[in-house]
């Protein structure tokens, strides 16, 4: 194999071809632009030869002709040339505005996140104030937070938490009984949030699991209220120095659901305050989650948390994990159960979703210049 590098002048900073033969006497140009700096002086080079045997590594032998300094050849890799070859294409891209557009890209994405975070703020933030003003709807909005995803079905990929909870024909089924209330509160909040809302009306997908979340969220600060006997300061406090609210990033995340445009088949959810243990660990298996997920969810499953994991701890499977988070609520900050609730909640809450991380995204208008008086 044998591979010349012919050069006119003595300068890299003009074009030049790379040739390659294989024994062969056809010959196959590959050219590119140097544009950087020679790291070599040049100035009396003329004549470059790349050569490799056909078993060893390729050497590029430079050999000037200056008579002070004759036989003398400076020896550089193939990796050598592979840079100065990836350096010169970037420098053409940028002469081309590539790099320019890959900024603008960079700053688009930046600010769609940036309008995304700044509407599921104010969300979160209404949604927080609706849930303290009626604190008795908790148990109905965790169950229907959970129901909705719960038709989720793996065979069909069809169902979870898509918001077809919100249509007549389903929420009036018997294992929604009493979640009409939690509903109700949820369809009020949207009328709001759509008319604020600068990039599109929010899906009632996204509204009911950001809604189970601003429930989850008041029965964690309820508890740090209680701890610290009814002082609901010194409760906040407690909940923001050892409380999971930085446990919530993946949860975030999952916002651009789409809605169903019809009612999920019916079947797929237990009736939960008749339903026996195994008929609770079967459904919660089914979805892909566990013993583990139903005892730390044990709250979603019906108003009454302590007749539900009484209920649980008869199961042998369910019972260790029961009293686990028994035990972890008493401690100060509850972490095992506040951090194992908030994973179970975010990986249903994105059963049968392809996330848009788009949504909600808006252009943003164009400032001209030119019309500034100055």
């Amino acid at each position: 194999m044998y591979l010349s590098v012919h050069h006119a002048s003595c300068s890299w900073d003009d074009t030049f071809s790379l040739s390659l033969s294989h024994q062969n006497p056809e010959m196959r140009g590959v050219s590119f632009l140097s544009t950087v700096p020679s790291f070599t002086n040049t100035n009396n080079l003329q004549h470059l030869t790349l050569s490799s045997s056909h078993r060893s590594g390729l050497i590029i032998r430079c050999c000037k002709i200056d008579p002070q300094v004759s036989g003398e050849c400076l020896a550089f890799h193939r990796r050598d040339v592979l840079k100065l070859a990836g350096t010169a294409i970037g420098m053409e891209l940028i002469g081309k505005g590539f790099i320019n557009h890959v900024g603008d890209a960079k700053a688009a994405d930046l600010n769609q996140r940036r309008q995304r975070s700044d509407f599921q703020s104010k969300i979160k933030l209404m949604l927080s104030k609706a849930v303290k003003a009626k604190p008795e709807l908790v148990p109905s909005i965790l169950t229907l937070a959970l129901n909705d995803a719960m038709t989720y079905d793996k065979a069909t990929k069809s169902g979870g938490a898509n918001g077809s909870i919100r249509f007549s024909s389903e929420i009036s089924r018997a294992e929604n009984a009493g979640l009409s209330d939690g509903l109700a509160l949820i369809e009020e909040a949207k009328k709001e949030i759509d008319s604020f809302s600068k990039g599109g009306p929010i899906s009632y997908a996204d509204l009911i699991q950001l809604a189970g979340q601003a429930a989850v969220k008041s029965t964690f600060l309820a508890s740090a209220i209680r701890k610290c006997g009814g002082n609901e300061e010194k409760g906040n406090l407690l909940y923001t120095a050892y409380g999971s609210s930085g446990q919530w990033a993946l949860f975030d995340r999952q916002f651009g659901r789409s809605d169903a445009t019809e009612a999920d088949p019916e079947g797929r959810i237990p009736l939960w305050r008749k339903a026996t243990v195994q008929e609770m660990k079967d459904k919660f298996i089914a979805i892909g989650l566990g013993p583990r997920q139903l005892a730390v969810m044990s709250a979603f499953l019906g108003p009454d948390q302590a007749a539900t994991e009484q209920l649980l701890a008869s199961d042998p499977q369910v019972a260790p994990w029961v009293q686990k988070y028994q035990r972890s609520r008493e401690t100060v900050s509850q972490t095992d159960y506040e951090v194992d609730l908030i994973t179970a909640l975010t990986k249903l809450s994105g059963l049968g979703q392809q996330i848009n991380y788009e949504a909600y995204t808006y252009p943003v208008e164009r400032i001209n210049l030119s019309k500034l008086k100055l």
